[in-house]
């Protein structure tokens, strides 16, 4: 797991002790765009974060600010697990560069069938062929948050936190990024889960 992804989690976490943070909807795709929209931008349209936080990924300071919402009376989409939500910003030099959105909620999940990631072939699967296999993308990043040689980088991610403060929590998380090029070709794909349902 990623640094990126380790701040994630650990909001995700926070958010789940009770129904915690403040409900929201996740933004439309043209809502923000990456390399462009400024922090006083999403934060003028989020509202105050939950959660700010700082990073170094590829020698760069990156800043994030996590959205974050757990209803325990919530309808998840597996049975057992908080339904919760977030949403996550990067932001480098004020400028966003990345952003993630997760939900175990029913409703808007993030969920995703994983037995289709060896559909994407490296230099040949194209941007499109992606999202009609796996639908909108839950995550966009662009430098400095990909590999070198990169454009932009999409994904899916998945987590969900099941249990109680007394017996202990169990958090699953599966992620997906995939890089591409500036034509929209698949340069890499790295999928990973980890922890227990």
């Amino acid at each position: 797991m990623t640094k990126i992804h380790r701040i994630f989690s650990t909001a995700v976490l926070v958010s789940l002790f009770g129904c915690a943070g403040s409900d929201f909807v996740r933004p439309a795709p043209e809502a923000f765009k990456l390399g462009t929209t400024t922090f006083n931008q999403v934060v003028q349209q989020m509202g105050e974060p939950r959660r700010i936080g700082e990073v170094t990924k590829n020698g760069a300071a990156v800043k994030s600010i996590t959205y974050s919402y757990a209803a325990t009376g919530g309808e998840p989409l597996d049975e057992g697990v908080i339904p919760a939500r977030a949403q996550v910003f990067f932001f480098h030099n004020d400028t966003l560069v990345g952003q993630e959105f997760l939900s175990s909620f029913k409703s808007d999940n993030t969920n995703f069938d994983e037995k289709k990631v060896p559909a994407i072939v490296k230099g040949t699967t194209m941007r499109t062929e992606v999202i009609q296999l796996f639908g909108r993308p839950s995550t966009m990043y662009v430098p400095p948050l990909i590999k070198e040689g990169g454009v932009e980088a999409m994904g899916y991610a998945y987590q969900t936190t099941s249990g109680g403060a007394f017996a202990g929590f169990k958090i699953f998380r599966k992620n997906l990024v995939i890089l591409l090029d500036g034509k929209g070709q698949v340069l890499d794909v790295d999928y990973s889960s980890s922890g227990n349902k």
